[in-house]
């Protein structure tokens, strides 16, 4: 139950209280007197009434209050919810079929890129839970054992096909199929015991993923060719040591190749024609330019490097936002970000402020099939700070991000497009990202029915 769910069961259930109770016990002298002392009665009704709505709406107003100032914010939406445009009466999840039926792909590159992904946020996943998860065109069973530790397995049982993650039991470090109750380790997939035979064939297993969890994040390493982990994602140590704490996450879900929202941080131009409108005139591109809200604008300065070795799988975005009113620069709202990429599917947004502290948001980009990524803003900040603030940062990255969305759910992916010089940028991303693509990368297979005659 919500906290506004539950301030309004509290409220009647104090108004059915107060009603219930406000018999008069001199009623029983006699009709007369009952009548003498009708119209007092029904004015205390009336005024225990209106103290009932009055409380209702204060535990509300109460209630609001808290989760805006205490609470994370937490923002998510499904595939359907953001980036289309539902005309001529069609729901937004008819608009978001038409799209996807008729939308122009282009030559894409490979669609599941090596790297590192994240598949869920640790506190999802208690000891002794399993839960079943589509990453990169697979389903895994994410579980965490008696020991603590989060373990990724291929979902379906070498048996007889169950899904280990429906129904499983997680016993010890390891998981039980529902099926058969055949037996599988967390450490390496291998099968551990068939409860009706005298011997386990060496070649029982299930495929076991690379897994490590760091920074409340439980992540798998994917690469086309199973060679192990290259590179470790980085720790951020402020949110080991609880210097910054959790204030929130979005989430989105994104029709489009992954490559597509990472090329962002090259695609400087986007940035003064996209995001300059302020985010109070909302996300959807037919109205962000409106006149209303022409004295509020935001200006961007960015500049996009790849590091070098040893850490060539990183690259660095540095941003510097302003924010003018009325023409009118206010410095004391100037917010230096710097965005660390590392491998395709992780950015670390560094925020630093003058006096509104500093913190991380972590992006993470994780395919669920060849055209949909799963992508959340999970934010970390220095817990003396005022949850009100990074909650504010949080919403704005969210509405210029589904600003994208809205480009991103509805474009082609264009192999050579058509650049200037000052896109060049886009250019020397492309080429530092295809580093994690290899020879055998998964591309999209295209299947269409025939006629045999």
């Amino acid at each position: 139950m919500s906290s506004a769910q539950a301030a309004v069961v509290i409220g009647l259930g104090v108004g059915v209280m107060l009603i219930t109770q406000s018999g008069d016990p001199l009623d029983a002298v006699g009709t007369g007197y009952h009548l003498m002392r009708g119209d007092m009665r029904l004015s205390s009704t009336a005024a225990q009434a209106l103290l009932c709505i009055t409380a209702v709406i204060t535990l509300l107003v109460m209630s609001r209050l808290y989760r805006l100032l205490f609470c994370p914010l937490e923002v998510l939406r499904s595939a359907d919810d953001v980036g289309y445009i539902a005309e001529d009466g069609r729901t937004m999840a008819q608009a978001a079929n038409q799209v996807r039926r008729r939308r122009k792909i282009g030559d894409l590159p490979p669609v599941y890129p090596n790297g590192w992904f994240q598949v869920m946020d640790s506190n999802k996943l208690e000891r002794g839970e399993v839960k079943n998860v589509s990453v990169l065109g697979e389903q895994v069973a994410v579980f965490r054992g008696k020991d603590g530790k989060a373990y990724v397995l291929d979902a379906y049982c070498p048996h007889l096909g169950a899904n280990l993650a429906v129904g499983g039991q997680v016993l010890g470090s390891c998981i039980e199929c529902p099926f058969h109750g055949w037996k599988f380790h967390g450490n390496d997939g291998k099968c551990v015991k068939i409860p009706y035979a005298e011997k386990v064939p060496e070649f029982a297993k299930v495929r076991c993923w690379p897994t490590c969890e760091v920074n409340q994040q439980i992540l798998i390493w994917f690469h086309c060719d199973e060679e192990k982990p290259q590179w470790a994602v980085p720790e951020q140590q402020e949110i080991t040591n609880g210097q910054w704490v959790y204030r929130g996450r979005t989430e989105h879900f994104i029709n489009a190749h992954i490559e597509e929202i990472p090329e962002n941080a090259g695609d400087v131009a986007h940035l003064d024609h996209l995001h300059t409108p302020s985010i109070v005139s909302g996300v959807d591109l037919r109205y962000t330019n409106s006149k209303i809200w022409e004295f509020l604008r935001h200006d961007w300065k960015v500049q996009w490097e790849p590091e070098s070795e040893p850490n060539k799988h990183c690259s660095q975005m540095m941003l510097k936002h302003a924010l003018t009113v009325f023409g009118y620069h206010w410095p004391v709202l100037d917010v230096h970000v710097v965005a660390r990429q590392v491998g395709p599917g992780l950015v670390f947004l560094h925020f630093n402020h003058s006096f509104l502290g500093q913190g991380v948001i972590i992006q993470s980009v994780t395919p669920v099939e060849p055209l949909l990524q799963h992508v959340s803003h999970t934010i970390f900040y220095q817990s003396n700070i005022p949850a009100l603030v990074p909650k504010f940062f949080l919403k704005a990255e969210c509405v210029q991000f589904e600003r994208d969305v809205m480009i991103w759910n509805n474009k082609k992916y264009i192999s050579k497009p058509l650049l200037v010089k000052e896109d060049s940028t886009i250019q020397k991303h492309r080429r530092w990202y295809s580093q994690f693509y290899s020879e055998n990368s998964p591309r999209l297979q295209y299947q269409r029915d025939t006629l045999d005659f």
